[in-house]
């Protein structure tokens, strides 16, 4: 299984994350699941072992609580010391209007989806290091790609994130280890559930699928599905002064 048999995961309950571990469990890997759902993480490892997972262990986290963290961290390696994968795959999708006007919901927006994960990459990082070898993946999103009037701040935390694992990778494949990160779409998911769903929306199974597909071929950054690659590649192309004249 391309060298992957320990994998620690955050945003365990995820719906993408659970199609991907599916995979995974298939392989015989062995898990430690992280989450703010203790119920959802029992009946998870339980619905991992079944499929054939290895040992599977959790710790409940809080993405707003450092300690929370910093906790889980020490759990993971304290249990799986030489630990060869990690997946973050965790994130909401804030209300952009609000954000618009309220400081604290904007900054709960940053919070979860770049400070917490930056701050678990940083933790984790080291051990990677000095292992030299193991992989890490980790959710961005397309929205990262340019910031739209729709979702701009949403888009500018998976912009930092996206970058933060650029940086990452640079640093990390100097000791021969990997560092993927992750693009998805739209997808159908209860995180979009309000949504009005288009052609352009994807299931859960097939984003799973394409990070699993992902991870065994080293891939350094993919869009799942390959068209948004395409989609993003028109978007942050359009000039300024017509992009700021047009509503997406």
């Amino acid at each position: 299984m391309a060298g992957i048999n320990k994998i620690a995961v955050f945003g365990a309950c995820s719906t993408i994350a659970y199609e991907t571990l599916k995979l995974f469990a298939k392989d015989g890997a062995a898990f430690y699941l992280c989450d703010r759902d203790e119920d959802e993480l029992k009946r998870l490892s339980g619905d991992l072992s079944v499929r054939g997972a290895g040992d599977v262990g959790y710790s409940v986290f809080n993405a707003l609580d450092e300690r929370s963290i910093s906790e889980a961290v020490e759990n993971i390696l304290s249990k799986h010391p030489d630990l060869d994968g990690l997946f973050i795959a965790y994130g909401t999708l804030p209300d952009q209007k609000r954000c618009e006007t309220d400081i604290r919901e904007m900054n709960k927006a940053f919070t979860i989806n770049f400070t917490s994960t930056a701050s678990i990459l940083t933790q984790m990082a080291d051990h990677f290091v000095k292992q030299k070898h193991g992989t890490i993946a980790v959710i961005s999103s397309v929205a990262g790609d340019r910031g739209r009037e729709s979702n701009y701040v949403y888009g500018s935390v998976k912009s930092a994130l996206t970058a933060f694992t650029s940086g990452l990778r640079q640093r990390l494949c100097k000791a021969g280890v990997h560092v993927l990160t992750i693009k998805p779409g739209m997808v159908d998911t209860p995180m979009t559930a309000d949504f009005k769903k288009g052609i352009l929306f994807s299931q859960p199974d097939v984003i799973g699928k394409g990070i699993y597909n992902a991870i065994l071929k080293k891939k350094n950054i993919v869009y799942l599905p390959w068209f948004w690659r395409w989609i993003m590649f028109i978007i942050r192309n359009i000039p300024e002064r017509i992009f700021k004249k047009i509503t997406l």
